[in-house]
């Protein structure tokens, strides 16, 4: 675990193997958003998590009315990487993670070497376009739900908790999984209830300035690209990830049978063989 000034910002960052090996950038709002044990599946890569400024122990601003754009942290990933001396690297992001991703391949293609893009879809935070499916009513309810004291423990992991039961899916939902990652992330976090709300739901993506629109652009994407998705994800429906596999160049889309939003317990042997023979 180290801090690393990039882009007018120091970002927490942690690694896992062998610097020679190849590198794996792994992108979502905090490093945690990428368990543990998945990145230690990931034997033979140099793994490289981080958590995105305003989330995690990285700079903290106001994620409520941040002074930056979406470019910005894509250009905080580019830096990154050349910051650990990485060269090329196979970059994945999951969610909004997925939204760096794909512009880091877009703007800075010298970089990337292949592209994972799970749980994420082509466009950014507001409007959907009239051909993807936006967040279901299931997940609309759990928007209009009373915040937690993002201050209190207790209450942050059970709010998160409440969330997973419909964000998982089918298949996805364990308890005792999802309140020890929201603890974690708690833990991690620490500071204030902004920044409490900005780590466990990545609410700064809501507040920044996320234009222009880069779907469009897809066609560009030159390097191997897998998308993995959930069947049942309430959040970025499936259409998302059908849409990012058609537009891609050449993608390649692993469907996660009732499995919701992210990379849960029950995905990692499928996710960390899917990922291994992707950045071989």
């Amino acid at each position: 675990m180290k801090r690393i000034k990039v882009n007018g910002v120091e970002l927490c960052v942690q690694t896992f193997g062998d610097p020679a090996d190849p590198p794996v950038l792994l992108v979502g709002v905090t490093m945690l958003s990428w368990p543990d044990e998945l990145c230690a599946a990931l034997a033979g890569r140099y793994v490289v998590r981080y958590d995105l400024r305003d989330a995690g122990q990285s700079t903290f601003a106001d994620p409520d009315a941040p002074a930056y754009d979406l470019r910005d942290l894509v250009t905080d990933a580019s830096e990154l990487l050349v910051a650990l001396d990485l060269g090329r690297a196979h970059v994945a992001g999951v969610g909004v993670g997925g939204f760096i991703a794909q512009l880091l391949a877009l703007d800075h293609p010298g970089q990337v070497a292949s592209l994972t893009l799970v749980s994420t879809r082509p466009v950014a935070p507001g409007p959907v376009d009239p051909d993807l499916p936006d967040h279901t009513a299931e997940m609309r309810k759990l928007f209009g739900r009373p915040a937690p004291d993002w201050t209190n423990r207790d209450s942050v992991v059970d709010y998160m908790t409440g969330s997973a039961r419909v964000m998982s899916g089918s298949r996805g939902f364990d308890e005792q999984d999802v309140r020890a990652a929201a603890g974690s992330v708690f833990d991690r976090a620490g500071r204030t209830a902004k920044a409490q709300r900005a780590s466990h739901l990545g609410s700064m993506f809501a507040a920044m300035d996320c234009q222009p629109r880069w779907r469009e652009r897809l066609g560009e994407i030159t390097v191997p690209t897998l998308v993995v998705h959930g069947d049942e994800d309430p959040f970025f429906p499936h259409g998302n990830g059908v849409a990012l596999a058609a537009e891609v160049p050449g993608a390649t889309l692993l469907t996660l049978p009732g499995i919701g939003q992210g990379v849960p317990r029950v995905t990692w042997p499928d996710v960390a063989e899917a990922l291994l023979r992707h950045t071989s």
